[in-house]
């Protein structure tokens, strides 16, 4: 039996999951969460065989979850349900220890078949991000690579809150940083994305389908 921590802060998601996994008899729901914190304190409160974990929450989520995640239960196999693309965060997401990565426009026909690959131990990804992972292990740090690319995690971040309109003291509030570092790292973004500005920022995104 497969048992499944859910993490969403969509109290209808996590139901509408449950009833769509209430019908396979190897896999059971055993838990809820709708935060950062909750999916902590669950994840390491008792075992579970897979966590089903949102990328967008409030509080501590994305890739700097998956980390805590990694670094506190390093054995729990954590497979991403994400309303973003998967050429957005799917590879950041693997890297950062994720054993799979599954759009929810697609969780109906796939999600059964990723939670029981990610249990036994194995790696769910499409091909396109197979690809992606690869072409990424062969260029390393080219510079022909995309610009977005070469941003870290915490930049990424930064980069897609600015993208979706968000100010600097806005972005700092939520993420719990100061004005200061998140102004230093606008200004690391701008630099490495060659952009002058958020408009060309927000231009990028929509041309690269980054929002």
């Amino acid at each position: 039996m497969i048992k499944v921590l859910i993490a969403d802060d969509h109290a209808i998601l996590r139901a509408g999951l449950k009833h769509m996994l209430s019908e396979t008899p190897d896999i059971v729901v055993g838990g809820e969460a709708g935060n950062g914190h909750e999916t902590l304190a669950k994840a390491q409160a008792e075992h579970w065989d897979v966590l089903l974990l949102d990328m967008t929450m409030p509080g501590r989520s994305g890739i700097e979850l998956i980390k805590q995640l990694k670094l506190l239960v390093p054995r729990l196999p954590i497979l991403i349900l994400s309303m973003h693309k998967e050429d957005v965060y799917a590879v950041r997401a693997l890297k950062a220890g994720a054993s799979g990565y599954l759009c929810k426009d697609n969780a109906e026909d796939q999600l059964v078949a990723a939670l029981r690959k990610v249990a036994a131990g194995g790696l769910y990804i499409t091909p396109a991000v197979a690809e992606k992972l690869a072409l990424d292990m062969l260029q390393g740090d080219d510079m022909n690579t995309p610009p977005h690319t070469r941003l870290s995690d915490r930049e990424y971040q930064v980069f897609q809150a600015l993208v979706a309109g968000e100010s600097v003291s806005e972005i700092a509030d939520r993420l719990n940083l100061s004005v200061k570092t998140v102004s230093t790292h606008k200004m690391h973004i701008l630099e490495k994305m060659r952009c002058e500005n958020i408009a060309e920022l927000v231009r990028y995104a929509i041309q690269h389908g980054l929002v």
